[in-house]
């Protein structure tokens, strides 16, 4: 029993020595600038993602439909699929994540019940944990769903769908006709071809995707730029979340010359699973077509980050949070209320892009 208890003191001694050396270095690691204040029109502002990523971006586009006016998902499902089945407190939300919400024939469980999780969501507005869903029905909708994608299937996509009708989305489009893997949808040779599934999860479809979802978000878009008129930022993204939240310590933001002094309105796009930039660099950032219609478009493409982790908080894989692991107790998560630390952070990203222009001198 005392060498049970003195490996338990050196484990628990190893873990404590490697959460402060985590700690330092990311007080130290980066000297990425801070997110500038733009004076940006947040009245349009929309949202995006893959995967995780529209995950993160359906769970923001509820909690915040005040703000929010359309949403994108490519290959994500329903807004708090994670917590069906189950009953509080046991409701197995990572399991739930990487089945029901994923691909729930593989996993011989049934596909996301989007009745029921509206009627959560109406229950969290009535405890004020979101916004009021009445807001929803201003939204607009773009969903996608690849027909070779194995990872987050068709039945999953079509209860998003489901779920955004059901709260009276006043435009959806549902794309589902082409045989794309799982990843972002491009018209890019350099990428995989469209039914592949593998890293960097960019494949060449012959669709811009990122301009067709972004033309249904804000009807009436020009053509995009043949040459942006300026370079993606980085910035500091460690005075919007503690560590737990489970961010990169750098994000990155695309502001076209022109919105340096006019007003623009600002879409948010959440990369998907092993897509942040320590993984593969500026491809989602650079490369996933957003930053050329907003170029012609008098949008700010804000590119938030989360990191690896094989500790705490634990995610290997870089995924946005929808099943809880940035939540301080597991068994009573509130990733998917205002309360959740990553969309606590990105709304306050959105808010300083928001901010008047005289804020950046000491504002």
């Amino acid at each position: 029993m005392p060498g049970q208890l003195m490996r338990v003191a050196r484990s628990l001694s190893m873990l404590a020595a490697w959460l402060l050396v985590a700690l330092a270095v990311r007080t130290e690691a980066t000297s990425a600038p801070r997110l500038p204040a733009l004076q940006a029109d947040l009245a349009q502002t929309t949202v995006s993602g893959l995967s995780s990523g529209a995950y993160m971006a359906g769970q923001f586009a509820v909690i915040h439909s005040s703000l929010v006016t359309g949403a994108g998902l490519i290959a994500g499902g329903p807004y708090y699929c994670a917590g069906h089945p189950g009953r509080p407190p046991f409701i197995p939300y990572l399991a739930n994540a990487l089945s029901v919400c994923m691909n729930p024939q593989e996993a011989g469980t049934d596909p996301p019940d989007a009745v029921l999780l509206w009627q959560q969501a109406q229950a969290f507005a009535r405890a004020g944990l979101i916004d009021h869903v009445g807001h929803l029905r201003r939204q607009s909708v773009y969903l996608f769903s690849g027909g070779a994608d194995r990872t987050v299937t068709t039945v999953v996509v079509d209860q998003a769908r489901n779920f955004h009708a059901l709260a009276g989305a006043s435009r959806i489009r549902y794309r589902d006709n082409l045989d794309a893997g799982h990843g972002m949808v491009t018209a890019d040779a350099r990428d995989h071809p469209c039914p592949l599934t593998a890293a960097p999860y960019f494949n060449n479809c012959g669709l811009p995707l990122a301009r067709e979802l972004l033309a249904h978000l804000y009807p009436g878009l020009g053509p995009p730029s043949a040459r942006l008129s300026a370079t993606v930022l980085r910035f500091d993204q460690r005075p919007y979340a503690g560590f737990s939240a489970g961010l990169a310590d750098t994000g990155y933001v695309y502001v076209p010359a022109i919105c340096r002094t006019q007003p623009c309105h600002v879409h948010v796009a959440f990369h998907g699973c092993r897509q942040g930039a320590e993984l593969v660099g500026n491809h989602f950032y650079g490369r996933a077509g957003y930053n050329e219609v907003a170029d012609a478009n008098r949008l700010i493409v804000l590119y938030p980050q989360v990191r690896t982790s094989r500790f705490y908080p634990y995610n290997p894989r870089g995924c946005w949070d929808y099943w809880g692991y940035s939540s301080a107790n597991p068994f009573l998560p509130d990733f998917h209320t205002r309360d959740g630390a990553q969309a606590k952070a990105v709304l306050a990203m959105v808010q300083r892009l928001g901010q008047l222009r005289s804020m950046d001198n000491g504002g």
